[in-house]
């Protein structure tokens, strides 16, 4: 195997998905300030962030299952290109004289449903690619893709914002989408396509990846309690932006919001290019605790410079988290049928996510009106509130035997080899 042929191979990849995310991230940002300038409601930019969330977390699942089943590279180029046709659809909704909440939920929903095929074969395929020892680095990498819509999206949104509106950046992400469709292509005639057995049916498959799950209890109890912690960290990434919006613009959002992500761009990149040498279980449970602290800092105070403090820092902390969490789940699960069990891991783990955008938008409401401060102070409390709920959660991965037994395992077999 030419290992470095194929960690340039992912390196095209990756650089599809930044492309992409940045794109994404243009459209999130717009469609999040379109509507809470429309509504004025937390609840109803919560609802876009659920149905544009729910379908690929419930095709997670046989979206796995396929990606063992036939060729990555393929469902990576179907997933990201048919996404395209639900922004499309709200674009036209727009160049008609503007979208509906209705219309803009559609759409959102639409480009989700394909969308699913795209994360559990991108996440196969780094398998496919890359030996363990690179891993760690590539994660690092991945965590950079997924802050770029967080990093560079909202201050070109933004920017683009105060001169033009959001059907320009509508449009640039239906442009991102034919580039990471091409990088895919080029990746899979450079490896050809993946044997898979397709003999198995799907429903036998996703049964596969759930029993892959149980045979380490530690494997399992990480992925549930991974769902306890998105459910506090959905609260956060729903009521940041009307947190703000309350009481600033959107140029001055974009700009804070790419403030704070500079704190996930330096750990990413750091990870990148040095990666983690042990002690995940450890860094995992201290940097979500930590991120935790910083998450109730961001809803204090009702300042913008005090926000991106406290943005930058706890953005900064989650890459060791993510990085740690991959890194422990990869190594503890089979290459051949890692597309079936990233399937249900993002299924169960991303559950808190779904809670979290049922109720924190309301509850954000609610408790504005009732404190009589408005959206704003509502999203800060509920912000704060969560914050405190996630560093109390994390002591308990630093306390969880099973867990740790999986990097204990991990170490053996590694060494086992060496041997």
């Amino acid at each position: 195997m030419n290992e470095e042929g194929n960690f340039k191979k992912f390196l095209l990849l990756w650089t599809g998905e930044l492309i992409s995310s940045i794109g994404g991230g243009l459209t999130s940002f717009g469609l999040g300030v379109y509507i809470f300038d429309r509504t004025g409601s937390a609840a109803s930019m919560a609802l876009v962030t659920l149905l544009g969330f729910l379908p690929t977390l419930l095709l997670s699942v046989p979206a796995g299952a396929l990606a063992d089943r036939f060729d990555r590279r393929l469902m990576m180029m179907i997933g990201d290109g048919c996404s395209a046709i639900g922004i499309i659809f709200i674009l036209l909704c727009m160049m008609s004289g503007g979208a509906s909440l209705i219309q803009i939920c559609i759409g959102v929903s639409v480009s989700a449903i394909f969308s699913a095929l795209l994360e559990p074969s991108f996440k196969a395929t780094i398998t496919d690619l890359l030996t363990t020892e690179e891993f760690s680095k590539a994660s690092g990498l991945v965590s950079l893709a997924g802050s770029a819509r967080y990093l560079f999206s909202p201050v070109i949104a933004g920017l683009l914002l105060a001169v033009s509106d959001i059907k320009l950046l509508l449009f640039i992400d239906i442009c991102t989408f034919f580039l990471t469709v091409m990088s895919a292509a080029v990746v899979r005639r450079g490896i050809g396509a993946k044997k898979t057995k397709t003999g198995e049916p799907m429903l036998e498959s996703i049964k596969t990846g759930w029993n892959i799950l149980c045979k380490k209890r530690g494997v399992m109890v990480l992925v549930f309690m991974s769902s306890v912690i998105t459910l506090f960290m959905g609260m956060f990434q729903i009521l940041a932006e009307p947190l703000i919006l309350s009481f600033r613009d959107a140029k001055t959002l974009g700009i804070a919001e790419t403030l704070c992500a500079c704190g996930m761009l330096a750990s990413s990149l750091v990870l990148g290019i040095r990666g983690l040498k042990g002690s995940y279980v450890k860094t995992l449970g201290l940097s979500l605790v930590v991120s935790g602290v910083f998450m109730a800092g961001f809803g204090i105070f009702e300042n913008i410079i005090s926000i991106c403090i406290f943005g930058f820092l706890f953005f900064s902390a989650l890459p060791f988290a993510n990085n740690c969490l991959d890194y422990l789940i990869r190594t503890n699960i089979p290459s051949d049928v890692q597309g079936r069990a990233w399937g249900m891991i993002g299924l169960i783990s991303q559950l808190g996510y779904v809670v979290a955008y049922v109720i924190s938008g309301f509850a954000a409401d609610v408790l504005g009106k009732t404190s009589g401060r408005g959206v704003g102070r509502g999203s800060a409390y509920v912000i704060l509130i969560a914050g405190i709920l996630l560093s109390v959660t994390a002591t308990g991965i630093l306390f969880a035997k099973s867990i740790r037994e999986l990097e204990n395992r991990e170490t053996e077999e590694k060494t086992d080899d060496e041997k």
